[in-house]
């Protein structure tokens, strides 16, 4: 069969019993993501950093394809979690990058007033596969050097 576009376990993470991503139904968008492991995410304090939540994951797509990483519908009420970056975004050639094989995280910052425990398995987002257009005359020619964060350097 030919890979078109799916998930499979990150480097680090073989052993780690990594659930692959499902949708719950036949007309979901997303495939529900888990947290590879246990973590907290501190009360949003000025200054700080997200806490980024490994899921184990690496996903791989076709040429003109990217991954939307969205949170969860309830993680704001329920969790008082929000997405860093409001949406994140995996471009194709994050996949097995050589920093990190294109693990997946999620930014999270918490802004209830108490720290959020997440354990793994637990469900902290969902991944949505969409197709993406080039404008005219794009001659983009860089290649990817890095991993999380490094088409910014």
């Amino acid at each position: 069969m030919e890979k078109l576009r799916g998930f499979e376990i990150a480097k680090g993470f073989e052993e780690k019993q990594i659930n692959l991503p499902v949708r719950k139904t036949k007309y979901s968008a997303g495939y529900d993501i888990e947290s590879a492991e246990d973590c907290i995410i501190p009360t949003f304090k000025k200054g700080m950093k997200p806490t980024l939540v490994k899921t184990g994951l690496k996903a791989y797509m076709q040429d003109d394809e990217y991954l939307m990483l969205c949170n969860r519908s309830s993680n704001p009420g329920k969790k008082g979690l929000i997405l860093a970056n409001s949406v994140g975004i995996v471009d194709k050639d994050y996949y097995g990058n050589p920093d990190n094989d294109g693990a997946i995280m999620f930014a999270f910052f918490n802004v209830k007033e108490e720290d959020i425990e997440i354990k793994k398995g637990d469900c902290i987002g969902q991944a949505i596969f969409q197709k993406y257009f080039v404008a005219d005359g794009d001659m983009a020619q860089g290649e990817r050097m890095g991993g999380f964060g490094s088409t910014s350097n």
